[in-house]
């Protein structure tokens, strides 16, 4: 059995690939386990919606949810959907037993979409720099994750999904294209804040908020995340 852990941004389509996966008898998913470790011990720029139910139902400490998903690994395949920045430590050992995917997605749509709950985000919130540093930790423990990019799922699902699913050992399934419209009981509770976009598919689409322009206010953050964004272009799995 293995834990297949996505290391997203927010805004990345990390949700809709949680539903793609979501669709196999033969995995079970995870939505952001971290969650409440990351509330409960982060210093925080902005308020999270939903932050108070989240610190009082899920698990605060790091290494009792590390202890969760592998023993649950231990009977099935278990896909893990979370944020790379709710990895607080520089050296997260436990993810070196787990097979690593990074989903980035260009800054310019990331925070364009994502300032639309969290107004004023900063480099923190939106995960990519610690993308960045993940990719090297993991890199350096001769562990180099996949790098995947949302631009080059949408282009074409299906031949990107199968590309993925041949790096991670796993058969392709064409149930991973497909879903039904609403929720799924993975769901974590912040999802009325911010699964709008998923609830109303039944695939991959392109989102609205993927052509809208950047507000003025936050440009300096887009130049702040671009470095951090090309380094892991350089390195992404091309929808080819």
């Amino acid at each position: 059995m293995k834990v297949i852990n996505l290391i997203s941004g927010p805004r990345n389509l990390s949700t809709a690939l949680m539903y793609s996966f979501a669709q196999r008898e033969d995995i079970s998913v995870l939505d952001e386990p971290f969650y409440g470790y990351y509330l409960a011990n982060a210093a925080l720029e902005n308020k999270h919606p939903s932050q108070k139910e989240i610190l009082q139902t899920m698990e605060l400490k790091e290494e009792k949810v590390v202890d969760a998903i592998n023993k649950l690994s231990k009977t099935q395949k278990v896909f893990v959907k979370g944020m790379a920045h709710h990895y607080l430590t520089d050296t997260p050992h436990f993810i070196l037993n787990w097979e690593n995917v990074i989903l980035i997605r260009h800054p310019k749509k990331l925070i364009a979409s994502f300032s639309k709950v969290i107004h004023t985000p900063t480099l923190n919130d939106i995960g990519i720099k610690k993308a960045s540093e993940l990719f090297l930790f993991l890199k350096n423990n001769k562990k180099t994750p996949t790098v995947i990019d949302s631009d080059e799922l949408l282009k074409n699902p299906e031949a990107y999904l199968r590309k993925l699913c041949k790096l991670l050992k796993i058969p392709f399934s064409e149930k991973m294209l497909r879903w039904e419209k609403g929720s799924i009981p993975e769901d974590g509770i912040w999802a009325k804040h911010w699964y709008k976009n998923v609830h109303n598919s039944e695939g991959f689409r392109l989102q609205k908020s993927s052509s809208q322009p950047l507000p003025e206010h936050l440009k300096p953050l887009l130049k702040e995340a671009l470095p951090y964004y090309e380094t892991l272009k350089n390195n992404i799995v091309n929808n080819t």
